[in-house]
Parts: structure tokens; sequence; C-alpha cells
């Protein structure tokens, strides 16, 4: 449940109920229809001009033909407001409809985070919906790096709130198990192979193949294992046998490394599958009987240019090998049409971007809705230490992996540092500041907040003061206590926000202000919770009850611990 929401409803049908009664006395006309344009409810930023707000006056002031201020007058007074939670009505500004609200929100809201526990936060807005988000989707042929190390928060806090939301959700890792990258892994592994066995001067490595230093433990642990057997196989034989021995490892130490990261995938899908199981040629075949595909010097071009991009792409090579792009419209298509999700959201990053209006396109081409594909960009990061671009590993010395990070700052800190701002912002992320065990430390800050709250009840507990369910709470009249209280009501609201803007930067933001109003409501001398009012202790009790309730929500969504001790 969604206290604000209803209180949005509440306000909403007041305000159309007022409007329907002056169009019965022909004070207002509308349009032909009597349509009423929709009306807009928004949270006012400085809490003088209310609880709630309205521009519905200054929007409809043409269909009514009176000014705005004259419009809203006429709205508050055919408006009824028995039995909502509003207190009254005022014109303020040019027109704007502002409400105040009986204290008996803040109280509900309270009892409402008490009732549902674990689960306030929760709507059904999704409504079941089926929603596939898919992240990080790393090539299996070497670490995961910062940019996997972002998308895969993104991705999975995203997915997470959109469960609470309502949608029924599936978190997804495209494994690209084939193409031009795993022939260049093989290639990779066999020069290595082979110059472990003969020598650097054996073979010439390409600068084009993977440089790391994982390739070469493939080459030497396979040959600790297996020997030198494969010397006397062709090439092809040669690297098949290398790339099935290294990828399933690599494979695995993804699954390892995103574990560790406390992300899980519900489907590992391999890019194999579609060459496999022919849907790739299913949807060359779909998108030729579109009449948007041509033949060029030997290839199958698609006409891109047609739906907006700057131009055409290749779908199938002269050799007759489908490219990236065209397994990629393969694999978006097998989740609408053979896996009948109802929408797909990608975490890419910033050098997909032209990617976007090509991939919708082709799946408008091929009798799907393009728009139904929802892409979430997401900017680089810059991993900063001493107020400079760290770039190596303190470890190793050589480049910050993933694994790296989690053993240096954590993975808390990880996750939250790495969901703090706006995917598509640039990120700089402070390695120092991340360790920091002081307030300015953000993570250290919310879950500061946490354990203290948890010091307080157990050290009431210890005094004989208990939570008591049918506390008075019309006693928490001090504008702190108001505040986390209003602070608590919102989150359901916040929750549908980031489902809906696909951003679930905004929790993160959300709960580090829900903390820094509870230490503001703990360090203010007139807010103790322990007094010599019994009844002001027990209201007190249940605030930060609540509090700490909603800080775990939170915490929880973002993959992070909510710590009883710190």
């Amino acid at each position: 449940m969604d206290i604000t929401a209803k209180i949005k409803d509440q306000i909403i049908s007041a305000i159309g109920n007022s409007c329907a009664v002056l169009e019965d006395k022909k004070v207002f006309k509308f349009d032909e229809q009597g349509y009423l344009l929709p009306i807009e409810i928004e949270i006012p930023k400085d809490k003088k001009n209310g609880d709630f707000s309205s521009n519905i006056a200054m929007k409809i002031t043409k269909l009514v033909k009176k000014n705005p201020r004259e419009t809203a007058q006429l709205i508050l007074d055919n408006i009824d407001i028995e039995d909502t939670y509003i207190d009254r009505c005022e014109i303020a500004g040019p027109g704007f409809i502002n409400f105040y609200l009986k204290k008996d929100w803040l109280y509900d809201a309270l009892k409402l985070a008490h009732k549902m526990g674990a689960d306030y936060g929760k709507t059904d807005m999704g409504n079941g919906e089926r929603v596939v988000v898919e992240f990080v989707s790393a090539n299996p042929t070497g670490p995961m790096h910062m940019g996997n190390a972002r998308g895969g928060v993104i991705g999975d806090v995203l997915s997470n709130i959109l469960k609470c939301a309502g949608y029924d959700v599936t978190k997804e890792f495209y494994i690209n198990d084939a193409g031009a990258q795993i022939e260049k892994f093989g290639y990779s592994l066999e020069a290595r192979y082979i110059q472990a066995l003969r020598g650097d001067d054996a073979v010439e490595f390409s600068p084009d193949w993977y440089q790391g230093d994982d390739i070469k433990e493939h080459a030497k642990n396979y040959i600790e294992k297996y020997g030198d057997a494969l010397l006397e196989k062709d090439g092809e034989e040669r690297r098949k046998a290398l790339v099935d021995y290294a990828l399933p490892i690599n494979i695995e130490n993804l699954k390892k490394g995103l574990l560790d990261y406390k992300i899980s995938y519900d489907v590992w899908f391999p890019e194999s599958t579609l060459h496999k199981d022919g849907e790739v040629k299913e949807t060359m075949d779909a998108l030729k009987k579109s009449g948007l595909t041509y033949e060029k010097d030997g290839a199958l071009w698609l006409k891109a240019t047609d739906f907006g991009c700057e131009k055409d792409e290749v779908l199938i090579r002269q050799n007759g090998i489908p490219t990236y792009f065209a397994v990629d419209i393969a694999y978006h298509r097998n989740k609408f049409a053979i896996r009948k999700f109802d929408r797909a959201i990608n975490v890419w990053g910033a050098d997909h971007h032209g990617h976007v209006a090509r991939m919708k396109g082709a799946m408008n081409a091929i009798g799907l809705d393009g728009d139904k594909l929802e892409i979430v960009i997401m900017q680089l990061v810059r991993l900063m230490r001493n107020g400079e671009i760290a770039r190596m590993s303190k470890r190793t010395g050589k480049m910050i992996t993933l694994s790296d990070l989690i053993e240096e700052i954590g993975v808390d800190a990880a996750r939250f540092f790495f969901n703090l701002r706006h995917s598509e912002s640039h990120l700089d992320f402070d390695l120092d500041l991340a360790v920091a065990q002081n307030s300015e430390n953000p993570v250290f800050y919310v879950q500061y907040a946490h354990a203290r709250i948890a010091s307080i009840i157990n050290s009431l507990k210890e005094d004989g003061i208990s939570f008591d369910e049918n506390a008075d709470l019309t006693v928490l009249t001090e504008p702190e206590e108001e505040e986390l209280t209003a602070k608590i009501a919102m989150l359901p609201n916040e929750i549908c926000i980031c489902a809906e803007n696909s951003d679930p930067s905004r929790i993160t933001r959300y709960v580090l202000d829900l903390a820094s109003l509870f230490h503001s409501f703990y360090n203010a001398p007139k807010c103790r919770v322990k007094n010599e009012d019994k009844n002001l202790t027990l209201a007190r009790l249940y605030l930060i009850t609540a509090v700490k309730t909603v800080i775990k929500n939170v915490l929880d969504i973002l993959g992070i611990d909510a710590p009883e001790k710190m």
C-alpha cells in the first residue's frame, strides 16, 4: 500500500468532482466531450506551499475562459474534502492549489510501516508484467572491468526495485560464447599454448589478440593437465580444444565473481543456442520478408536509415557469417517472440548509445514493438585515490578488476557508490572515501543510522521499555519527528518513481536523506527518545523502529548489509 498514492487519488477525486459540479452548474464548460485534462499532483519543495499541490487551474484556464486564480477559487468553493486526509486548500501564486494535510496521514504511515515490516514499500504498480533485465553480459574472455561493476549494481538494484513495484522480473546474463570474440579468444590461447611449449619466438602474438596474463595462465594450466598433444593437431581443432577448456572456467569465474558481488541471475543465456536452434536464420528470414534488407557486395544489409540511423548495417557478411548485430536482433526476438516478455530492459555502456535506435527499429521491422525495449545507458567510471586517477590495483599493481575493488573497499561500499549517481552521469569513485569510517562516507553514514537505532532499542529494552503497537503517536509534534515520518511515508512512492524512470540511484539518495533526517532527530536535545514522558518515549520508539525498518528495506534493495552494531 502507498499512502501517498492514496492521498493523490483523494486530491484528484476532489478536484475532479468539484469540476463536475461546476460543469453541471454551467459555470465551467470543457471541450465538446466534456473531458478534463489529466490532474497532476506534485510535492512542493517548500513546505510552506503545502504537502501537495496542483496546477490544474492554470491548465484549464483557456477551457473555462477565466483567469487561473478565479478558476482555482471556483474549484475550492465547490470542493468536498470530507473523509479525506486533506485539512485545507489554499490558492498560491498565479493559481496553484496547495493542499495541507491532517496529521493523521503521518500516524497512518508509521502504522503501515509497522504492520507491513519487511514488505513496507512494496506496491502492485507493475501488476505482474513480465520484465527481463539484462545487465553486465561481459565477454567471457577475461576479467570484469569497472564498467561491468557499475552496470552490475545498476541492473541488480533496478531489478530489485521492479520486483518491489509489482513486476515479474527475470535477471539475465547474456553469454557471448560465439562469434568474433570467441574466435579471437581461440587464437590468443593457441598462441600462448605454443609459446609456452616452444618459446616466445615460436609464434607471433598479434596485438589484436587478448593480451592479459589470464590467457597465459589458461595455456599453462592446460599443458599441466593435458600435455603437448595439441601440437600435433591442426589449428582449428587445437583452438576448439583450448576454448572448450578455458571458456567454461571463465564463465564459472564470472558467476563466482558476481556472486561475491551479491548478484545472482535467474538465467544465463548462451549466444550459441541462437545458432544451434536456428533462431538467427529465422530472424534473418523475418527481416528479409519485411522488405528492409538488401544485398550488396555479397553481404546482406539492413536498411537502418529507414528508421533514423545514420547508416545501413551489415547483417550477414560476405563469408556467410552473421554479424554481432544480426545475432543481437535474434536474441531480442527471443525475448519477445519466444519467451513472451512484456518488456525488456538492457543496461548498456555509453559506447552502445548508437545501437539503441537500430535495435528498436529492427524489432519493429520483424513485427515486434521496439518501444517495449528500454535501454539504460551508463556512463564511465573514474576511480580516484589520493585525489588522483587510480588505474592500478594496490594488490597486484595491474589493472583494477572487480575482484580487486571488492578486496580493497568491500562489497557494500562498491554497491552503494556505484548506485549513488544517475546512470547517465559520469562517476568519480573516491576509493579513500569508500573505506572511511566516518559520516563523510555515505554508506557508513546510512549503516550507522541503522546500527544506532538498534542500539537505542536494545538500551530501552534493558530499561524495561519495549515497543508498544498502541503507542499514542499524536504526541509526535516536533518538526524533526514530522519530517522523519513524512520521509517514511514516501518510500512506496519513491519505489514507484524509480521503477517508472528506471533510475535506481534515486532510492540510494532517498535512504541517504532518511539517514540524515534521523541523525538530525537524534542530535536534537528536544528529541531524546528516552525521557520523563512515558507516552512520548513509546511514540518515539515507534518512530525510530519504523525508520530502522525502512533503512533495512532499502539496504536490502541495494544489496547492502544493515548492521545491528558498528
